[in-house]
């Protein structure tokens, strides 16, 4: 089985979002071809992140995989000064109480804010803001899991684990 990529967590967390899409919509919710879309279901299922019969997200275990896994597997780090897409606590995505003046962004000539760059998990992430706002809040949880504080990372957590409940509840009903 070949080891996850770090675009597969977006593949990942476009599935929680939408069970059972097709890949070519999953291929342009999340900005990868449509090969690489395939190949990354095929890890995530070898990863038992996806269940085997249905293009649907293992809610348990890709919850635990974001919060304890993710960091370790996909690091990140802020590195110099950008223009860009916020993310992580400065996507606005955690809410109040999270009072830095640092920004982390990722970086894009379509970006409207300046900060210390950090490298997504996949190349389009950027462009998920306008494109895929529910994918993009989802994306920038993930990098507060990554890189911020204690805090952050706590609320990160709660955060995906409502969204990603939410998302996969029967009837709209959250489990």
């Amino acid at each position: 089985m070949p080891p996850l990529k770090p675009q597969d967590i977006a593949v990942a967390l476009q599935l929680a979002l939408t069970p059972g899409p097709t890949y070519a919509a999953l291929a342009a919710a999340t900005g990868i071809s449509q090969g690489e879309v395939h190949n990354a279901v095929r890890r995530l299922r070898g990863a038992r992140l996806v269940l085997a019969d249905v293009t649907q997200v293992h809610g348990p275990a890709l919850l635990e995989f974001l919060g304890s896994g993710v960091p370790y597997a996909f690091p990140a780090d802020a590195g110099a000064e950008s223009r860009g897409v916020p993310t992580a606590h400065a996507a606005g995505v955690l809410g109040e109480g999270f009072s830095t003046t640092e920004s982390l962004v990722w970086s894009s000539v379509e970006g409207r804010v300046r900060g210390a760059s950090v490298v997504p998990l996949y190349d389009g992430a950027a462009a998920t803001a306008a494109r895929n706002p529910a994918l993009y809040e989802l994306l920038a949880l993930v990098d507060a899991v990554r890189l911020g504080r204690a805090r952050e990372r706590t609320r990160a957590k709660q955060l995906l684990r409502t969204r990603i409940a939410a998302a996969s509840a029967p009837s709209g009903t959250a489990e």
